[in-house]
């Protein structure tokens, strides 16, 4: 069952996926529940970054509706391999520093397909890795993995607390999806203050670890650098806040 919290804020980031589709080249459904798991996996492997195999149900695609509302007018048919099919399965494969995390362990590689499954020779379709306490913006190492990947590359960003060894790193440039409105207006709130402290943080849940969730981030894109659009799926293979989206 997916926490409340979390079916809002996925609510709040599919709203702003409908508004922007256009600057996308395509898009990629991911279930709740699916999601939930990465963010909790995240948490329970600190102080290390994990890397998740996401593979997909050739015999059920995407929601033709949902395809149809989101479709960008810069869309790519094609871009990938498993564009329009639904995300079904997600393995931690590896855990590390940022340098290593992306190097795949022999348990994980698949010589038999390694023609159809590019230079990462893995099983899966789709890859996402971590960012602990930090956003959700490609690195060169990032950059570098991701022209290995069949699919699409996924980061996921999380701000969190107690933070350990591991204090919020915001030094870095570029585009961010943020998930939830209040965390959005929050983080603008705090980049035009220099007196933002830890307390000032609102907490938008809790995960079973204990770790008080400030902030989520995601994104995905293509190799090739195109932008891809996620979409958060109910059990009903629908966008979270369909209605609300439908509406606009």
């Amino acid at each position: 069952m997916v926490e409340p919290w979390l079916k809002e804020i996925m609510g709040s980031y599919n709203l702003e996926s409908y508004e922007s589709r256009n600057s996308y080249a395509a898009q990629l459904h991911m279930p709740g529940k699916i999601f939930q798991s990465l963010v909790w996996w995240a948490l329970k492997s600190l102080p290390d970054e994990i890397l998740v195999g996401l593979d997909i149900d050739f015999m059920q695609q995407q929601n033709p509706e949902v395809d149809q509302l989101f479709t960008s007018t810069q869309q790519v048919d094609g871009l990938f391999q498993g564009q329009g099919y639904l995300i079904n399965e997600a393995h931690i494969v590896n855990r590390g520093d940022s340098y290593s995390v992306h190097h795949l362990p022999e348990d994980w590689t698949d010589d038999i397909f390694a023609p159809s499954r590019g230079a990462r020779a893995g099983r899966f379709t789709h890859w996402l890795h971590t960012h602990p306490n930090a956003p959700a913006i490609p690195s060169g190492a990032d950059a570098d993995a991701a022209q290995e990947t069949p699919g699409v590359d996924l980061i996921l960003g999380l701000r969190f607390s107690p933070s350990g060894p591991l204090p919020w790193f915001d030094d870095v440039e570029g585009k961010r999806r943020i998930l939830g409105k209040e965390a959005v207006r929050e983080v603008a709130a705090k980049k035009a203050s220099v007196w933002t402290t830890k307390s000032d943080l609102s907490v938008i849940g809790t995960a079973p670890s204990g770790h008080m969730i400030h902030e989520v981030q995601l994104i995905a894109f293509h190799k090739t650098g195109l932008g891809v659009n996620v979409i958060f799926t109910d059990e009903n293979n629908l966008p979270y806040g369909w209605d609300s989206i439908r509406s606009n």
